[in-house]
């Protein structure tokens, strides 16, 4: 009896060896690849600790092990920021009376425009947002701003006290929760991973490399509902109570004079940070220049991989999106929808006010940054002026 090799001709052998081959490759690849939710071909070089300035972070950079946000266990990058600019200084933020002018206030930004908050901001807050009751000052002129520890915890909450109603809010580093700069850590992959389509993390966006958290956009809703105006310094930071001093924008600490200094529209601008993904953040482009950016604000060079921009200061929101998978970081504590980019709302207690699960709330809610309360108010079938109050925030006039 003759062999199976012998009476098997050449190309029926190669036929069925690349048969087994691929049947071999998709039982042992379908772990690795049938999620089509990670793609290792990804153009990021990753964290560079040289890229973080002299004393901005409270440790040395470390690895752990880490599970990434689509179950894929991996290495990670542990940073950890001191919560204190190196490189800047910190406010002004609010002005004394009607008359200041810009150089001894900061900046407020909605996320449509961004103002100088100087006297004559105060005075036309009322033409701006369309409602006579926008009065900051008293009859002499002079501004409600919260001067003290109690003014600037009662107002600088989700729900703010009402005494503390028609103020403009600032506070220092005595009037937080540690009374000194909040560390801050991240975890991140050491080598990012692109995702299927982009996402928006929950809580903090990432890192500076002067030693800042970049946060959420500010809840300006929940801010202009209150009649308060949570102002920023001119490097587009504030302080809230329990997070310390942390960022919303992006200035160069120009304030709205930021690309005064840009000569060449396309000229490539410098590392500020890194985003949740692990991928490097840049310092905005000028508003004339002619690259091309994706979805996530972010594109590719031969010089600097793959790599975001900032958004310009009034959007609020520094990193866009993230196109990489992030890690699940079990020191991380949930960020809610919390007022004047203060602690979260108690979900727990919003859903048993509405009647429903909290994992149903945060299920509407979903991931988008900053929180759409009417497209989740629509998802639960309520209006959004029940489930803002469930949420114990006022509506926007």
């Amino acid at each position: 009896m003759k062999s199976l090799r012998s009476i098997t001709s050449k190309p029926l052998i190669i036929a069925v060896t690349a048969s087994l081959i691929a049947a071999v490759i998709g039982v042992v690849g379908f772990n690795l690849l049938s999620s089509n939710e990670a793609s290792y071909d990804f153009d990021a070089p990753g964290v560079e600790a040289a890229s973080f300035m002299d004393g901005s972070l409270t440790k040395e950079i470390t690895t752990e092990d880490c599970t990434l946000s689509n179950g894929v266990e991996t290495t990670c990058y542990r940073i950890e920021v001191t919560g204190a600019p190196v490189d800047s200084k910190i406010g002004p933020f609010c002005p004394e009376s009607t008359s200041s002018s810009a150089e001894v206030a900061g900046i407020w930004l909605d996320g449509e425009k961004i103002y100088d908050v100087d006297g004559q901001f105060i005075l036309d807050l009322s033409t701006i947002y369309k409602d006579v009751k926008w009065k900051l000052y008293d009859e002499s002129g002079k501004v409600k701003v919260t001067d003290t520890k109690e003014a600037f915890q009662g107002a600088a909450r989700p729900d703010v006290q009402e005494a503390y109603k028609y103020h403009c809010v600032e506070g220092t580093w005595e009037w937080t929760t540690t009374t000194k700069p909040v560390p801050t850590s991240i975890l991140v992959p050491i080598k990012p991973v692109l995702a299927s389509s982009s996402s928006n993390p929950r809580g903090n966006l990432g890192v500076t490399v002067n030693g800042l958290v970049i946060s959420a956009a500010a809840p300006v809703d929940a801010i202009l509902g209150a009649y308060t105006i949570a102002a920023f310094d001119d490097c587009g930071g504030h302080f809230n109570p329990t997070a310390g001093y942390h960022l919303h924008a992006y200035t160069g600490c120009e304030g709205v004079e930021y690309e005064s200094h840009i000569d060449d529209p396309d000229a490539e601008t410098k590392i500020i940070g890194y985003a949740m993904d692990g991928v490097a953040v840049f310092a905005p482009l000028s508003s004339k220049s002619t690259i091309e950016l994706d979805e996530c604000n972010g594109r590719s060079t031969a010089k600097d991989g793959y790599h975001y921009y900032a958004q310009s200061a009034e959007k609020n929101l520094i990193v866009k999106c993230v196109k990489g998978l992030t890690a699940v970081d079990p020191l991380a504590t949930e960020e809610g929808p919390g007022g004047q980019g203060g602690p979260a709302i108690d979900t727990a207690a919003a859903a048993k006010k509405l009647g429903i699960t909290e994992k149903a709330l945060k299920a509407a809610f979903g991931t988008t940054t900053p929180p759409d309360v009417a497209a989740a108010a629509k998802k639960l079938g309520i209006t959004e002026a029940v489930l803002l109050d469930a949420l114990g925030l006022k509506a926007k006039p």
